[in-house]
């Protein structure tokens, strides 16, 4: 039980990632707030985790005041947070040139952006505090982008520039800052790619499988956890080695 009386915010929390790394918190005696714009998807997590310390929130993270307001209430409830995991995301996918601008936007205001709003209203809480851990989803698209996915390789790279700023900015302070760049994981987004594609990816990863969203849940739980107390502004691939 290694986050008894730590309080962890998970944001896109009521599904895949999200949903497994707020388990994994929760079974190490943490409480868990995630917050999600899906509704139906929150209230069904609360029901499936079934933890009297699991709290959701219905949160746009594109939305300061929406931010802001849930930030209140976790601390009036808890009186501080631990560990910020800024989950949520969303993909847009489509070749450059057939690219809307809404798309583009989209997934940046949502991945990017939102990332950027999330830590700034718990920054001051973590500073305050004198202690705190950020973690920050990016992506090995981040890393070597992909073929159609512009916005979202963008987003994903510019997670690592604020990860490595902040990990800069706010260790001085007591603050660890990292990011996880997941490979091919089993989650709703992969659910509705076809086998055939499905089968590349795999093929693609030298451990031959996709990875599940627990595996990612792992890393985050290792990179919140005082054994990880000197590691800072890295990127941790979860890959199955798809970059070697």
């Amino acid at each position: 039980m290694k986050f008894i009386e730590k309080v962890v915010l998970i944001t896109g929390g009521a599904q895949g990632i999200g949903k497994a790394t707020a388990k994994k918190f929760l079974q190490e005696g943490a409480s868990v707030v995630i917050c999600d714009y899906d509704e139906s998807a929150g209230k069904t997590a609360l029901k499936d985790l079934n933890d009297e310390k699991l709290d959701f929130f219905k949160v746009n993270v594109t939305e300061s005041s929406q931010i802001d307001e849930m930030v209140q209430a976790i601390i009036e409830k808890h009186g501080r947070i631990d560990i910020l995991i800024n989950n949520a995301g969303i993909t847009l996918d489509g070749f450059l040139t057939k690219m809307h601008e809404s798309d583009w936007e989209r997934v940046i205001s949502i991945n990017l952006t939102g990332v950027f709003k999330c830590t700034k209203a718990v920054a001051p809480i973590m500073l305050q505090q004198g202690s705190g851990v950020i973690l920050n989803a990016s992506s090995v698209v981040g890393i070597y982008g992909n073929i159609g996915q512009t916005n979202y390789a963008a987003t994903k790279a510019g997670v690592i520039g604020l990860t490595k700023s902040w990990a800069k900015e706010f260790g001085p302070k007591g603050i660890r800052v990292n990011a996880v760049a997941p490979g091919f994981i089993e989650t709703g987004m992969t659910a509705a790619v076809p086998d055939k594609v499905l089968n590349l990816m795999k093929e693609k990863t030298p451990l031959k499988k996709l990875g599940k969203p627990e595996d990612i849940a792992a890393a985050y739980l290792f990179l919140a956890s005082e054994d990880a107390n000197y590691i800072n502004g890295t990127v941790l691939s979860v890959d199955g080695g798809l970059v070697i």
